[in-house]
């Protein structure tokens, strides 16, 4: 990133509050920022660090009034926070592109595979017959792309992410360091002699756009048909998909929870870590779910939110806690009160 506080100022609304011609060359937080640097003020506890701050430039709201003089430049904005995040992106694929030869000479590319405009590739990355990739994707090193996979534009999937034969990435998804997308499903039958037979797993995964995934998560392909991922989804690190899932639009799912088979969670859902869903189930639109949290049973009711294991209503959950560890309590006086009414 090098650019001035007039154009960046132009690029994102904002109104420029000094110096417009000053070069701003990446990002930093508050209390850390140097020269060049731009950061932001949305907390008003973080206001004192405003006065003593080297960074060059400072996002601020429209209506913020400092009060004393500040040597940054200030770039007002509607909304800091969703202005942050949009820089941040830019900001994430730029420099990752920087990093890249357009394709490594160190990278395999097979003769049948699609590269749209502007596509980059890493070291020691391989793309595979058939693979279809978009215009501004960037894919960087050590990274492998199955046959017949299609992944869309400006996608971004860092080193060491797999995903393996006919998956679909849609546009604008980021898949993080080790990333596995359709590895076979958990799909197993007892034979007669208590041995297991592996079922093939013959279908894909789909996921639609704007997903990101995070580190070492994995998505299993569907024994047939598709594993589902639906548009705006975020999935944390350590998190394992199962086979033939669906997740509806807008979801989150912190670290370490774990979906098993054929479970389909609805749209704009938030699930803790290492929350745990058993196979074949519905969870219903909105539903929010506490952390380390089981759930055993469908969620038909769209906008409940839920607590414990196996989960049941999040207040109710709360209460029976909070009871729990007056149980040793509890249990003396009852005891007490049995032995006086047996006098």
């Amino acid at each position: 990133m090098h650019i001035s506080a007039a154009a960046l100022a132009e690029m994102i609304d904002a109104t420029v509050d000094g110096d417009p011609d000053v070069i701003i060359t990446g990002p930093a937080r508050i209390e850390e920022a140097g020269v060049g640097q731009i950061t932001f003020l949305a907390n008003p506890a973080y206001e004192h660090h405003l006065y003593t701050t080297d960074a060059t430039a400072v996002l601020v709201s429209r209506e913020f009034q400092p009060k004393s003089a500040v040597s940054p430049t200030l770039l007002r904005v509607d909304n800091v926070y969703e202005t942050v995040s949009g820089l941040l992106q830019v900001y994430q694929q730029t420099e990752a592109a920087k990093t890249l030869r357009q394709i490594s000479q160190h990278a395999v590319v097979e003769e049948d595979a699609q590269l749209g405009e502007n596509v980059r590739i890493g070291k020691f990355t391989v793309v595979s017959a058939g693979a279809r990739i978009g215009d501004g994707t960037v894919i960087l090193d050590q990274v492998f792309i199955g046959p017949n996979v299609r992944i869309g534009k400006n996608s971004l999937v860092y080193p060491g992410a797999r995903v393996l034969r006919d998956c679909v990435v849609g546009d604008d998804c980021i898949l993080h360091a080790n990333v596995v997308i359709g590895s076979d499903g958990f799909g197993f039958l007892p034979d007669g002699d208590g041995n297991y037979r592996k079922v093939p797993q013959v279908g894909n995964v789909v996921i639609e756009d704007e997903v990101e995934i995070g580190s070492n998560t994995t998505i299993d392909r569907a024994t047939m048909g598709s594993t589902h991922i639906r548009r705006g989804v975020k999935l944390d690190n350590l998190i394992q998909i199962g086979h033939n899932v669906e997740i509806g639009m807008n979801t989150v799912i912190a670290a370490q929870a774990g979906v098993a088979g054929s479970t389909k969670i609805g749209a704009n859902c938030r699930i803790g870590g290492q929350v745990g869903f058993a196979g074949h189930l519905t969870i219903a639109d909105g539903t929010n779910i506490q952390a380390q949290s089981g759930i055993a049973r469908h969620v038909r009711e769209p906008q409940q939110a839920l607590g414990g294991s196996p989960a049941f209503g999040y207040r109710d959950w709360i209460k029976s806690s909070l009871l729990f560890h007056r149980l040793p309590e509890l249990y003396k006086r009852i005891a007490k009160l049995e032995k006086d009414a047996a006098k």
